[in-house]
């Protein structure tokens, strides 16, 4: 047992959910490196992305099939409705393979934490997401230095349009640490506690109401865990909704800094 899984506690023989339960054992290991389950699951969303996409815009017919449909309107929505408004219309067509990616990537990922004998949402570890945010991170400032200069992107990230005055040595160094360096964390820790805290609900509910039903030697409780099945039927619907939603913010959140970084003022 993990150190992370000792954080739990037991009681009346029910082990509650907790940390440790995302601390998954190797699948198998390769010349010594253990692959997981969720590096696992990260390749294939990446295969199947692609595989899905290529199939979707092979027909290219001029009235799409129900494949091709489905694939413009998401491609449309990623386009329109997010890169070009938040973007711009000048700049905005450059970013959109990216953002298309950057949105199928997150949804597939969150969806495996509701598809049965996968069910783990690649996102609940950390790591995924700062990597994720790392690349955005790259990107925003990269394209911002290469259009302005260094020093010029550095300071219509930091110097707020039409401040001047000593009122700037409090709002330099915030700005700084509001723009370039806490925007990565706030947008990778925003997606991670989200797939986290909701799969940690869905195992509780599961797991506790297994154990209220079928184990405790107490029948009084068997009510109770019925209400428990129910209650994670209720937060496996709503987790749909929510791992839409955060595909859709990080992917939002990442054009709202590409367009940022490309403004003439800030």
């Amino acid at each position: 047992m993990t150190t992370a899984a000792s954080l739990t506690f037991v009681a009346e023989g029910f082990t509650a959910p907790g940390p440790g339960n995302f601390q998954l054992p190797p699948a198998f290991s390769i010349g010594g490196l253990d692959v997981t389950k969720s590096m696992l699951l990260i390749v294939l969303s990446g295969i199947l992305i692609i595989a899905v996409t290529y199939v979707m815009a092979r027909p290219a017919a001029v009235v799409p099939g129900r494949l091709q449909f489905a694939g413009e309107a998401v491609y449309g929505f990623v386009r329109n409705g997010i890169a070009r408004d938040s973007i711009g219309t000048q700049d905005f067509m450059k970013f959109v393979p990216y953002l298309f990616s950057l949105f199928l990537f997150v949804f597939v990922n969150n969806y495996y934490g509701v598809i049965p004998f996968l069910q783990f949402p690649t996102f609940s570890r950390i790591s995924y997401v700062y990597g994720l945010a790392a690349l955005t991170w790259l990107i925003y400032n990269g394209v911002g230095i290469a259009r302005f200069g260094f020093f010029g992107y550095l300071r219509r990230q930091t110097v707020p349009g039409g401040m001047k005055g000593p009122i700037l040595v409090l709002l330099i160094p915030l700005e700084f640490l509001s723009n370039i360096i806490v925007r990565p964390a706030t947008l990778a820790l925003r997606l991670f506690a989200n797939m986290f805290a909701g799969h940690l609900l869905l195992i509780l509910f599961s797991t506790g109401a297994a154990y209220l039903i079928f184990e405790s030697d107490k029948l009084a409780y068997a009510p109770v865990g019925v209400l428990s099945f129910v209650l994670g039927i209720l937060v496996s619907f709503l987790e749909l909704l929510v791992m839409f939603l955060q595909a859709y913010v990080f992917t939002l959140l990442t054009a709202m800094y590409i367009g940022g970084a490309l403004a003439d003022e800030h």
